[in-house]
């Protein structure tokens, strides 16, 4: 084979071989939108595609393919999520919110029971005994991988993607009580979806909260004081963190009360949005 003609067939396959790897990159980067739906007795995850979701066999926190199975989003019931073995929060992370109080030097975080969430189109239910329950709207990290001490430079790697999340919270129980776990952690406290997100940019993105349609907080994730690699790191340095455990990234700006018949709108870019209605308790 004369040189030329070898080195031609060389640099052929290279660009081949390049090509290639640059699609598998390229894969890697594609944004995925996750659900976890009810259809009938079948529980399952799915990859959403437009109005539809594909079913997928095995679920994003491991082997995964998909199926030729589609289902009408608007005819499945969506549920939280995940089932995570424990749920994070973290306390004054924009500076929005917290107003004159000093930021944080490491995120500040506390726990909200699993107990607590409910899924997009589920109603927060106000219990007896509390007279100041306010929205939060926040970005939910949800993990991908066991992650344990994990450095901020590959914390990304062992996120799968993000969803939305409302913190509610009684602030009169939240500053009464000596612990949080009732103020934020009652049932229905914690509603989170509507998808899981992946392959967009988490740190511009606009975080929008409505209450009967009307905008009550807007801010754009890169106002977060600690960012999501800061958290899942410095949590993952005393706490093992699992595969779909959730932990929501602070609130912006300031909160107000909700009341019975209220509607709550939690809107992430590249997302979704995440709604819920107001109800109290029956007894």
């Amino acid at each position: 084979m004369q040189r030329p003609l070898r080195l031609m067939l060389v640099a052929a396959a290279a660009a081949v071989l390049l090509g290639w790897f640059g699609s598998l990159r390229a894969e890697e980067k594609s944004v995925l939108k996750f659900c976890r739906f009810r259809s009938g007795d079948l529980v399952s995850y799915g990859v959403v595609e437009g109005d539809l979701i594909r079913r997928i066999q095995g679920t994003p926190f491991g082997h995964w393919q998909t199926t030729n199975e589609l289902y009408e989003l608007s005819e499945v019931k969506l549920l939280v999520p995940t089932t995570p073995s424990k749920v994070l929060a973290t306390a004054g992370n924009y500076k929005s919110h917290l107003g004159q109080t000093k930021p944080h030097p490491y995120p500040e975080l506390f726990f909200k029971a699993p107990s607590c969430l409910i899924a997009h189109g589920e109603n927060v239910v106000i219990p007896p005994g509390t007279e100041d329950v306010h929205f939060e709207a926040e970005v939910v990290i949800v993990i991908g991988r066991r992650a344990k001490n994990v450095p901020v430079e590959k914390a990304l790697d062992y996120v799968l993607g993000i969803t939305c999340g409302n913190d509610i919270s009684a602030r009169d129980w939240q500053q009464n009580d000596v612990q949080w776990w009732r103020a934020k952690a009652s049932d229905t406290f914690g509603p989170v979806g509507p998808f899981i997100v992946s392959g967009i940019d988490y740190y511009n993105l606009q975080l929008t909260m409505r209450v009967n349609g009307k905008v009550m907080q807007q801010e754009n994730t890169k106002n977060m004081v600690h960012n999501l690699a800061q958290i899942v790191s410095f949590a993952s340095r005393y706490i093992t963190l699992e595969p779909g455990d959730l932990i929501f990234t602070g609130t912006p700006g300031e909160t107000k009360p909700i009341k019975p018949g209220d509607v709550l709108e939690v809107e992430l870019e590249g997302v979704g949005v995440l709604r819920n209605g107001v109800v109290k308790a029956s007894k």
